[in-house]
């Protein structure tokens, strides 16, 4: 019965086929199969906040990006989006796998949709950094106080450095940023709002300590046309993160990879390259400071 089946499947098989085009196949003719997409390799992809303008996001993250590369033996593609905001939002919808993000915006992932901390890069045997209140060479100003009236910069809406922390210090006058200067603007990187004080288009900004004093080392003489008369408390250092759903593997991947990186030849060369001691765990607890400004300030548009 089974062999009579057997025999019934193939006649309707063949019953249902197309009859042959030709009767003789020349195997010289035949071309191979094109490659399986599921075969394909998906890149991982690595978003980058613009703490820095584009270019030089790209030009400093590209041979970290590199390195992942060789070391996971699968492409690693960098994306860039303008604001903090959209960074958390392509992270929040698993449109990448790993994210260099800003302190406020590690905070604000966290609490909207479980944003989680990979580690944090260590710099100078530390894992904090500090808001530095600029301003050109020849003003006068001495303090957040002799700002009033005059055009600030701000870096990113959802900045720590470069907005949260300047409103908290305008908002102990009892005033509000629209209230307080002349005309604010923003910049979307610290680098640029440096720029704009070395310039003259704005008459202070508050920028990313880290960035400053790479900026000057890269070209000292921004030393000379910008003064920093105010330094903030230390907060939490800006952190890498992934999303909620991560999967465990690429986790453990990612983790031991970074922070292995201190104890392998190459890495190190990168990371004194990018100016990064070692990668680091970190508490959550350590932007708990920034919390704080948040409650004091408020949750700022």
């Amino acid at each position: 019965m089974r062999r009579l089946i057997l025999i019934f499947g193939v006649l309707l098989l063949a019953a249902c086929a197309s009859p042959p085009a030709e009767s003789v196949i020349h195997l010289s003719d035949l071309q191979p199969l094109p490659a399986s997409a599921s075969g394909d390799i998906v890149p991982l992809r690595v978003a980058v906040a613009a703490v820095i303008s584009p270019r030089g996001t790209a030009e400093s993250y590209q041979p970290l990006l590199d390195y992942l590369s060789a070391k996971l033996n699968r492409p690693v593609e960098l994306v860039q989006r303008r604001t903090y905001a959209e960074i958390n939002d392509l992270v929040q919808k698993e449109y990448v796998d790993v994210a260099f993000v800003c302190t406020s915006a590690y905070v604000a992932g966290a609490r909207d949709f479980g944003m989680q901390l990979l580690f944090a890069p260590q710099v100078n045997g530390e894992t904090v950094y500090y808001s530095f209140l600029i301003v050109p060479a020849g003003s006068p100003a001495q303090s957040m106080a002799d700002l009033r009236g005059k055009v600030f910069a701000f870096t990113d809406p959802m900045s720590n450095t470069g907005r949260l922390y300047p409103t908290f210090l305008v908002h102990e006058f009892g005033e509000t940023p629209q209230t307080f200067f002349a005309r604010t603007f923003f910049t979307y990187s610290h680098d640029d709002a440096i720029r704009a004080v070395v310039e003259g288009v704005a008459d202070g900004a508050a920028v990313d300590s880290l960035v400053y004093e790479y900026a000057v080392k890269r070209d000292p003489s921004i030393a000379e046309r910008v003064r920093v008369i105010h330094r903030s408390p230390p907060f939490g250092i800006p952190p890498v993160v992934v999303g909620p759903n991560i999967r465990p593997q690429l986790r453990v991947e990612l983790r031991d990879l970074l922070l292995g990186m201190a104890g392998d030849p190459d890495g190190r060369i990168l990371l004194a390259t990018l100016g990064i001691d070692r990668f680091v765990e970190i508490d959550d607890r350590a932007y708990d400071s920034v919390r704080e400004l948040e409650a004091e300030v408020g949750l700022l548009p």
